[in-house]
């Protein structure tokens, strides 16, 4: 690449809506390294030239309160981008241009990007661009993100600034009388000494350990702990003089005069109001009525049972020619291949097990689009404001609220980035609680599981039965929450603040980007990590084969119905394939063949290393109507939700007659013995609580810091879940469902 650009912002900037116009399908996402945050690249072609888009998490301040605001950071000093393009929302500016300052302090080129400038017009509001450009020295290009305007513009002033054609100083700004002489007095500590020049301008390093960075002053301390130790006492002197004589602290003095330096610049008629400032717009009179006391909750019900009705009901036709297609590619494999593992490896490992997964591909898919709309539409920022009020009583903080929809608030999310987004909670017992419970969403990965049982034993009312299934999730990981708090985590709650961005019509571009990034992602896992466990699973399910000894009274058994066989009869059965007619005795005897076949399966998979396992769970189990094949595919959900739909094809697939029949896993299990709906609502409660998948558990350990923890998620979830699921299946037994 020929240069590199990095997007920033605040979240609901537009950043991400401005680089999807400015790379198109020219992206990737992965993660940043060692983390779980999400990292988007992108190319420009600039006159021939390949620009690299960085588009940085989204954050309020370049502190590291959060992993977000540690990764952007990080991206500027280590990868030292040629130009940052800071995206700042033009109607509101002030809260916007903090963040402005700080890259304008840490010395990097900074451009800025003044978006949203048509919502700023709708409300009177008018920026004199070129007079705020010259307030804060720095290029400003006005844009429209979701309609493209002026990103050319923007990119050409970019240019400019990589060529070099202006000098970038750090910014200095005045903190008032306390400070400033003690951020000389660490100046002249840091400089002679080299106290992290090589990554941070002398002052911003001061800055940083006045406004107790934990990041930087471990990188201090590891550097020279002399030096950390004097910078240290200097900023505790500081601390205790703005106690006793501004009942205040460091880091707030520095706010303040960040926001001081900011409304100055403002004032000098940089900004005006063509409108009564006070008046509603259309963001807040939708508001008055979405984010009502009483209509709002019933309101968030209604669109959340609409995403579902949405999802089931336009996906159901692809939903079926996928099976189909699958139905028909183990139809091919079963004519080509001959008898043997490698013919039941692809047929009941591969095909009906991965292919269990992949069907619901476009399930996930319209579900992914929905909640795009939702997200970028800026209503879901709503439920997280609606949802805190009920959060404070439960002992959780607001904050929660974006950790529980991250993992899959209505479904189709994941938890290891809902556990990772608990970093920003500042109080240690509520993010404890926060990660111990976030797993009981209905991620992406159960909604395979949620989409099979509910096609096969509620058809018709897949929507109503989804959003119980999301009330129940919700509802049981705020009482388990509220337990928690209560018991092993005791604590108070802290208040929760948040901003509602405007209401926005999202973009045909943005939603298809969106929707394909994450249905990407899922196909990906299916064809890896599913793929995996799927073959491993097939083997447990497949070794040791049955014994000769145990299969001889299966065979005996054929030969003497087939005694009791006329060769006219016999030489029916031979030929119905062709025929395709059966006589009435032909017809018994195939189906006592039938029950035969049916029957030696079945004692093969029990057998097996993983049909052991299941059999002697199933004396626990049953209480709860799961036999020893749903054991299976529960023990193999443990690596990874998906697997128990893999799991569960891949069982009756090998412990069926026909293994290449065309049915569907859901007709399958629909006229399975011992399926009933009451079994699939005990398995469906069981798997919305039952231990995170083995990532999720490793993540949980790495930010709760201990281990303990992490043992703690798994065996209380599974208790949690048993228990459960049993009430509900007994309850439901005793009142003959």
């Amino acid at each position: 690449m020929d240069a590199t650009i990095a997007l920033a912002g605040n979240p609901n900037s537009g950043k991400t809506t401005l680089f999807n116009a400015l790379t198109g399908a020219h992206q990737h996402v992965g993660n940043y390294p060692g983390v779980t945050v999400e990292k988007k690249e992108g190319t420009y072609n600039l006159n021939g030239r390949k620009l690299k888009v960085v588009d940085l998490p989204g954050t309020y301040s370049l502190t590291a309160y959060s992993l977000e605001e540690v990764v952007a950071r990080d991206f500027l000093v280590q990868e030292k981008p040629q130009v940052v393009i800071d995206i700042v929302d033009a109607s509101n500016l002030e809260r916007n241009l903090y963040l402005t300052l700080q890259f304008m302090e840490l010395g990097v080129p900074v451009c800025l990007a003044l978006n949203m400038i048509d919502v700023a017009d709708t409300r009177g509001i008018s920026i004199d661009v070129d007079k705020l450009s010259k307030a804060l020295g720095i290029p400003i290009v006005s844009t429209v993100a979701r309609s493209g305007k002026g990103k050319d513009r923007l990119i050409a002033t970019a240019e400019s600034i990589i060529k070099g054609d202006r000098e970038v100083r750090p910014l200095t700004i005045s903190y008032g009388k306390d400070i400033d002489p003690a951020l000389t007095e660490m100046e002249a500590l840091i400089q002679p000494s080299r106290f992290l020049t090589d990554r941070y301008p002398a002052r911003w390093v001061a800055l940083k350990y006045m406004e107790s960075d934990e990041q930087i002053r471990k990188l201090g301390h590891e550097q020279d702990a002399d030096v950390s130790d004097q910078l240290d006492r200097i900023v505790t002197k500081v601390a205790h003089h703005i106690e006793d004589t501004l009942d205040s602290y460091p880091e707030a003095v520095i706010a303040d005069q960040r926001y001081g330096y900011i409304k100055s610049i403002l004032k000098n008629n940089v900004i005006t109001h063509r409108k009564d400032p006070h008046r509603l717009f259309i963001s807040d009179k939708i508001d008055k009525v979405l984010t009502n006391r009483l209509a709002g909750p019933l309101i968030m019900l209604a669109i959340v049972f609409s995403l579902y009705h949405f999802t089931f009901t336009y996906s159901e036709m692809p939903v079926s020619w996928l099976e189909a297609f699958f139905g028909w590619l183990g139809g091919v494999v079963d004519r080509v291949l001959p008898e043997g593992l490698l013919k039941s490896l692809i047929i009941s490992g591969v095909i009906d097990g991965v292919g269990g997964v992949l069907g619901f591909v476009p399930l996930i898919m319209f579900m992914f689009l929905g909640i795009a709309f939702l997200e970028d539409s800026g209503y879901m920022a709503r439920m997280a404001y609606m949802l805190d009020r009920v959060f404070l009583f439960f002992g959780l903080h607001g904050s929660s609220v974006m950790a529980f929809i991250i993992s899959g608030g209505i479904a189709g999310g994941c938890a290891v980035p809902g556990v990772m987004a608990t970093r920003t909670l500042k109080s240690r017992k509520e993010r404890l609680a926060t990660l111990l419970t976030v797993p009981f969403m209905n991620c992406g990965a159960k909604l395979p599981v949620f989409a099979l049982l509910v096609a096969a034993f509620f058809t018709g009312q897949e929507a109503t039965v989804m959003l119980i299934i999301t009330l129940i999730a919700w509802v049981g990981a705020l009482l388990a929450a509220k337990f928690l708090r209560m018991t092993v985590i005791r604590g108070a709650s802290t208040p929760f603040v948040m901003e509602l961005p405007p209401y926005r019509l999202p973009t045909f571009k943005g939603l298809a980007i969106h929707t394909w990034e994450r249905t990407w992602q899922y196909i990906k896992k299916a064809g890896t990590v599913i793929l995996g466990i799927s073959v491993i699973l097939w083997a447990l399910m497949t070794f040791p084969e049955l014994p000769e000894s145990k299969r001889q009274p299966f065979e005996q058994t054929r030969e003497k119905i087939m005694a009791t066989a006329s060769p006219e009869v016999i030489q029916t059965l031979e030929s119905a394939e062709e025929e395709g007619s059966l006589s009435d005795k032909a017809k018994e005897i195939q189906t006592q063949l039938t029950e035969i076949d049916l029957k030696e399966a079945e004692t093969a998979l029990q057998n097996s290393v993983a049909g052991r396992i299941g059999s002697s769970l199933e004396t626990v189990s049953r209480w709860a109507g799961f036999d020893w094949r749903t054991n299976i595919a529960l023990v193999g959900g443990f690596a990874a939700k998906e697997v128990v739909v893999s799991t569960l094809g891949t069982a009756y697939s090998l412990g069926a007659v026909d293994p290449e029949a065309s049915e569907s896993l859901s007709e399958t299990l629909a006229n399975a013995p011992g399926w009933r709906p009451l079994t699939a609502m005990s398995l469906i409660i069981f798997t919305i609580f039952y231990a995170p998948c083995f990532v999720t558990v490793v993540c949980i350990v790495r930010e709760a810091g201990s281990w303990k923890w992490g043992v703690f998620s798994m065996v209380f979830n599974t208790l949690l879940a048993f228990t459960l699921a049993v009430i509900v299946y007994q309850v439901g037994s005793a009142m003959g469902f």
